[in-house]
């Protein structure tokens, strides 16, 4: 199985859980259920499509944006790079990429593995400032003795 395999089951399986938590019975959302289910804000949705982060969203006979459970699955990967910090300049690059086709794997995969080992050296940095918090919280409970560190 290729990288990009493993990362396609992945991403589907990831997916499928995301989607036993949807709006059920329809596959067109009004932009209130979809921030109801993604915590994002209309505003929020609004600019994404604005800068090219998300696909064009199609509209009702009446102009009012319909999204489908794929612009849902979208808006949870683009969620997930959010909480990792990936920056939003990065994302659109990203979202247009994928526009372009398959034959843009290598260099969607370039920027992923780029980004996950920013992740992996934020993560270190976290652990180990939590092992500082850890020191000085059981010393102010007086669990560990000790004179005070830096």
């Amino acid at each position: 199985m290729t990288v990009v395999e493993t990362e396609r089951n992945a991403l589907t399986s990831c997916f499928e859980v995301m989607a036993r938590t949807r709006p059920q019975g329809h596959d067109r959302y009004t932009i209130s259920e979809v921030v109801a289910y993604t915590g994002m804000s209309a505003h929020t949705l609004r600019w994404y499509e604005r800068i090219g982060l998300m696909p064009h969203v199609d509209r009702s006979h009446t102009g009012q944006r319909r999204y489908t459970d794929r612009d849902l699955d979208w808006l949870d990967f683009v969620g997930k790079l959010r909480l990792t910090g990936m920056p939003v300049a990065d994302m659109v690059r990203y979202a247009e990429l994928v526009r372009e086709g398959d034959h843009t794997y290598p260099e969607r995969l370039e920027l992923l593995v780029a980004h996950r080992e920013d992740v992996r050296r934020r993560i270190t940095e976290l652990r180990d400032t939590l092992d500082v918090l850890d020191y000085k919280i059981d010393l102010y409970a007086g669990a560990t003795p000790a004179p005070e560190r830096h």
